[in-house]
């Protein structure tokens, strides 16, 4: 199977950046594309990012233009950039994968970015 791990996350002001990472392991060979998810408190997690491998990103229209997905295939890891942070992107912020030949679907184990002044 496949471990997704994150690392990135925290505190900044609004109009700052962060970058948020989701390192693979195990049976990497299968995975072919990874979400991002976030969710705010009280709210229902959703899709905010989709980077498929060789393939295009997909960003919902509130984070468009200021997260950026992007695949460092060496170090089997995806980033998400975010730039211009605003308070209600205030959240959990999560990765899951995407695998061939499987109904497993890995998920990261979640990274707070609290966006504050």
């Amino acid at each position: 199977q496949v471990q997704l791990v994150q690392s990135g996350g925290g505190l900044v002001q609004p109009g700052g950046s962060l970058t948020l990472s989701c390192a693979a392991s195990g049976s990497i060979s299968r995975l072919y594309a990874v979400g991002w998810y976030r969710q705010a408190p009280g709210k229902q997690r959703e899709l905010i990012a989709r980077l498929a491998f060789g393939g295009d990103a997909y960003y919902i229209d509130s984070v468009k233009g200021r997260f950026t997905s992007s695949r460092d295939s060496a170090e089997n890891t995806v980033y998400l950039k975010m730039d211009n942070l605003k308070p209600e992107d205030t959240a959990v912020y999560y990765c899951n994968g995407a695998l061939a030949n499987t109904d497993f679907v890995p998920w990261g184990q979640g990274t707070q970015v609290i966006v504050s002044s």
